[in-house]
């Protein structure tokens, strides 16, 4: 008997729906999940797809690929499309919109922890005391405000420890950075009034600021207080300057969001003005993975369910695009926020100014995007071509070493494809072979592409996913070659193609040699785009690996033999760092004196002394 599909299979499960609200979620025949929606009525909602036709290209093709549906009931419609939600980000349905981003934004904390508060970037959770503003759209937006911060409210930026060692003024006192509160050049009232001003501007209080320097100015005039003075004016001068380079600074919206669609050839650039204080934070754009067709009303409501799922919303979101139920929406953001949030899509006015700005930024940061995918696509045609490939590759691993004298030996492997790198797939490996010789990169790279496709073919063994490349790129020869095309005959997977890039005989950029199995080694015309595409591929290969041995390598110099011993914590570690003086000290400690330190039980002592003892 053949299991039905499609249409015939809907039409089945519509016999045990009723008109609850829930999620249906729709499977292939392999049990991966094709679509999660939500339903204010189940019923009337898969009964939509029981019809034969009536659909677009992308919707008929999903039904013909549905082999069975799950349901899940819910008591309201805003749970359904809460629980909807957490499944697209767990499971990423091929037929869902997509939000392809895994980076946190930026914050600056006004740090309370201390007399003289520090000002600082944060990324991630909030949890040391102090006030938080943000979101910044980029590490650069954040540099850029805390350098203006530095200039006309002269706070620190030194950590608590620099700031206790410090007996005179440092370099940032000296070009008027800094207020030098380390050494006593300014006052603990003093230096919170700074603190007050600078939070102050942060809330988009410029112009209150900017009137209380010069009245104070204008009094230590009077007084003749002629060095103080002239201090107030070089901070109302910069602070001048600050409201004068700063961008779109809105009068009429203190505190917003304007996200802005635009759609074009099957893709979607989303566009998000970050406006905090009256005073834009920076923008940053983004590239939603579309399941097909989708409408902007569709688009626009998944992006932004997505993009405030591990964010807080500000009080207001201007929209170029109304999402698909703008009051749920509004509600579910609302209730993750624990206040009341506004969204509209403005028509006149400031705020459609805001949103046109942020819309053109979409069309044109798209149409850059279609431009430059373009020509990857056609790099990736010219590699098959230069290659004999069957088919342009969809996805490239580029594997390098990295140690000094095999010390600290990484492996780096970069993804490129149609989209450029796809930094998200970057990996490092940790060489952990104790049968390797130092330096031996035959045997490093064997280490690194074993566990590479052991784990893949553990993950995939049909090797039906997107992670199996289509292409290895190898920095070395023949030998190289030789050496991956082994390992890759002992995996059962010889039809993956490995390309060895190596150096010509003079060893100069552009003179590479090509390595094939089992072919004579060629080289490109010099001025071929593929050739240059590839050294790109090398050269990024090179850096990540480069970069990650010189971060193993830096952990390593920070090592302290006290992180050897089970049971020494963090805590337990201060307190015996602090008890002794270095770690040094802690090694040399008889028992007893290890006992006396506060929190190390006679047990954990005796731990301690065995471990340093047994090391001879």
């Amino acid at each position: 008997m053949t299991q039905k599909t499609g249409h015939a299979l809907i039409q089945d499960y519509l016999r045990t729906l009723d008109g609850s609200p829930g999620v249906y979620r729709m499977l292939d025949g392999q049990g991966a999940v094709l679509y999660v929606g939500k339903a204010r009525d189940l019923k009337a909602r898969v009964s939509n797809y029981a019809r034969p036709s009536g659909h677009s290209a992308r919707i008929a093709r999903m039904i013909r690929e549905t082999a069975s549906m799950m349901f899940l009931t819910t008591r309201t419609e805003t749970e359904a499309l809460l629980l909807e939600q957490n499944l697209i980000k767990q499971l990423k349905p091929r037929y869902n919109v997509l939000l392809r981003d895994d980076k946190s934004f930026p914050n600056i904390l006004v740090a309370k922890s201390h007399a003289f508060p520090q000002i600082k970037k944060h990324r991630g959770a909030k949890s040391e005391k102090g006030d938080y503003y943000g979101p910044f759209a980029s590490a650069g937006a954040v540099n850029r405000t805390l350098n203006q911060l530095q200039r006309v409210f002269l706070l620190r930026n030194c950590t608590d420890s620099v700031f206790e060692s410090r007996t005179r003024p440092c370099l940032l006192y000296q070009i008027k950075r800094c207020s030098a509160p380390c050494v006593g050049r300014i006052s603990q009232e003093d230096y919170a009034t700074l603190v007050s001003d600078a939070e102050r501007f942060l809330r988009g209080k410029t112009t209150a600021i900017q009137s209380a320097l010069a009245a104070e100015m204008a009094e230590a005039a009077e007084a003749m207080e002629y060095e103080r003075a002239a201090a107030l004016r070089d901070r109302i001068k910069a602070l001048t300057a600050v409201q004068s380079v700063q961008a779109v600074n809105p009068r009429g919206v203190a505190e917003a969001d304007i996200v802005a669609l635009h759609m074009e050839g099957g893709q979607a650039c989303v566009q998000v003005f970050f406006i905090r204080g009256n005073q834009s934070w920076g923008n940053r754009d983004f590239y939603p993975r579309l399941g097909g067709a989708e409408s902007p009303d569709e688009v626009m409501q998944a992006f932004l369910l997505q993009f405030y799922d591990d964010k807080p919303p500000p009080r207001m979101i201007l929209l170029s695009d109304a999402p698909e139920d703008p009051e749920l929406t509004a509600q579910v953001l609302s209730e993750r926020a624990g206040r009341r949030i506004v969204i509209g899509v403005p028509r006149r006015g400031e705020k459609f100014e805001l949103v046109t700005n942020a819309l053109r930024n979409a069309r044109e940061s798209l149409a850059r995007r279609m431009s430059e995918s373009a020509a990857q696509i056609r790099l990736l045609e010219g590699v098959a071509q230069a290659f004999d490939l069957p088919g342009p590759p969809r996805r490239i691993e580029v594997y390098d070493n990295s140690h000094i004298q095999g010390t600290n030996a990484v492996g780096g492997m970069i993804v490129a494809g149609p989209e450029g790198f796809i930094k998200s797939q970057y990996r490092k490996f940790n060489i952990k072979g104790t049968e390797i010789t130092p330096g031996d990169d035959f045997g490093m790279m064997r280490e690194v592409l074993t566990r590479r496709l052991t784990r893949l073919l553990k993950e995939d063994p049909d090797r039906e996913s997107e992670a199996w490349p289509d292409l290895l790129l190898i920095d070395g020869g023949a030998g190289q070659v030789s050496a991956v095309e082994g390992i890759l005959a002992d995996l059962g997977v010889e039809d993956i193609p490995v390309i060895g890039v190596a150096k010509g005989v003079d060893r100069d950029h552009g003179k590479e040699e090509f390595h094939r199995p089992g072919r004579p080694p060629f080289a490109l015309r010099m001025n071929d785009p593929v050739l240059y595409f590839i050294q790109r591929l090398r050269d990024e290969a090179h850096r990540w690996a480069i970069g990650t041995h010189r971060a193993r390598r830096a952990k390593s110099v920070m090592a302290n033999p006290l992180d050897e011993i089970a049971g020494i914590g963090a805590a337990r570690k201060r307190a015996l760092l602090a008890h002794f003086g270095s770690a040094k000290a802690v090694s040399r400690a008889g028992l007893a004196d290890l006992q006396a330190v506060e929190g190390i039980s006679a047990a954990m002592a005796q731990k301690v002394h065995d471990h340093f003892n047994a090391r001879g």
